[in-house]
């Protein structure tokens, strides 16, 4: 049977449950591409990786945290076997033959009774290619599609058979808030391009699916309160993997140079030698509150605006923010990674001088299915987080310009 070539369906997965077993790298790639389509994702595994348990804290999948069960599958549409033991793989597909549920192979393919292409999206259109189990041919020819139909030609003439020449070094991308398609083209080709890909859990997730089965995917996503790659050890990876003369690229949620520790990266690279460039991403500060329809400046209204980090509480010993010149400040006041010392700032931008009465949105999972706006004053800022079980990640807007977004939810 496997001389013949695949039958290509679109599978309709929102609500229906999906399992994928294994919590390892490959089903980190997999993963949020189910999510996307609205799948029901359950997850099997003794053990997963930062990035997916991050994706368990936020309720978007569930994680049975022990070893495949046989009834597991019940209820179950599709599964992808994901595991690096080739016994619980061979179980779980011959038991999905059995049952009649289509099955993904991650070791072996040809095992399998479905494959994963390369998938890519554009105006509507969802572009799935399978290049008989080459996928680095799947994944350029994907991109050639995508791209014939962002610029407005029908199809690629052909397929391009020589590859480009690969240059070592590092490239830290700047993958912007969330969205994958707010991530510049620039970035989304060094991307496609890479041997290794070093990311942070807030990189776009989605995009990880689309990277060619034979590219390592080095996860250093740093968890709130949880599992950490310290950024001395990221350092060593990608100077080592550069060294190695790999194409490094260093994937990062946001843009690299705005309390993304980007420059850092860029020190411990020239001290090895080692070639690095820098493409930049959409700023969260900045995009989240324009997605959310919230202007950072406007005519009139506000001449300055300040990005602060609020990691650490105002008052902290090793805080550099100065709150009290921000509270006699009248411009715009963006906070990330405030949401724990949020009702802090918010007095001390009050003790400052701020009025009690000023507008703030905190704007969750910027640019996601979920983002969703919370309006407050910084009187009652601190309340409202409770009430909406505000968590991170969020983007916290202060000043009139949240005001000239809502004006009914602000009138005198």
């Amino acid at each position: 049977m496997s001389d013949f070539p695949p039958y290509p369906s679109g599978l309709r997965l929102a609500g229906r449950r999906v399992l994928v077993v294994g919590g390892g790298h490959v089903a980190q790639r997999r993963v949020p591409q189910l999510i996307a389509v609205g799948a029901d994702v359950h997850v099997v595994s003794p053990e997963v990786t930062p990035a997916i348990e991050g994706l368990v804290g936020s309720g978007e999948i569930t994680w049975h945290e022990r070893p495949f069960a046989d009834a597991d599958l019940d209820g179950t549409w599709y599964v992808i076997a994901v595991t690096d033991d080739r016994e619980v793989n061979d179980h779980v597909s011959d038991l999905c033959e059995q049952q009649r549920i289509f099955c993904v192979r991650s070791d072996d393919a040809t095992l399998g009774t479905a494959w994963t292409p390369a998938v890519g999206r554009e105006a509507g259109i969802t572009v799935a290619v399978v290049g008989n189990r080459d996928p680095r041919r799947s994944a350029s020819v994907r991109d050639e599609i995508v791209a014939a139909l962002r610029d407005g030609t029908i199809a690629a003439p052909h397929h391009r058979e020589a590859t480009p020449e690969r240059t070592p070094g590092v490239t830290l991308v700047g993958g912007g808030p969330g969205d994958p398609g707010l991530i510049s083209v620039a970035g989304h080709k060094a991307l496609m391009s890479a041997d290794v890909v070093v990311a942070d859990r807030l990189a776009p997730r989605e995009l990880l699916g689309d990277l060619p089965a034979d590219v390592e995917l080095v996860d250093v996503a740093k968890l709130p309160r949880g599992r950490s790659a310290m950024q001395e050890e990221i350092n060593r990876i990608i100077v080592e993997r550069a060294l190695e003369g790999k194409r490094v690229v260093r994937f990062k949620g946001g843009d690299n140079f705005v309390f993304g520790r980007g420059y850092e990266e860029i020190i411990a690279c020239r001290e090895a030698g080692v070639a690095v460039t820098v493409i930049p991403g959409l700023t969260s500060p900045v995009s989240v509150p324009g997605i959310a329809g919230i202007p950072v400046t406007h005519r009139g209204v506000t001449h300055e605006f300040t990005v602060v980090s609020g990691h650490l509480p105002p008052g902290h010993p090793e805080s550099l923010v100065n709150y009290d010149a921000l509270g006699k400040m009248q411009g715009t006041v963006v906070v990330m990674m405030g949401v724990e010392n949020a009702p802090r700032i918010a007095d001390a931008l009050v003790a400052g001088g701020r009025p009690a009465t000023t507008p703030v949105a905190v704007i969750c999972d910027g640019t996601m299915p979920t983002q969703r706006t919370v309006l407050a004053t910084l009187g009652t800022l601190a309340e409202q987080l409770v009430a909406e079980e505000v968590k991170p990640p969020a983007i916290i807007v202060v000043g009139e310009v949240v005001a000239v977004a809502h004006p009914d939810a602000f009138q005198d």
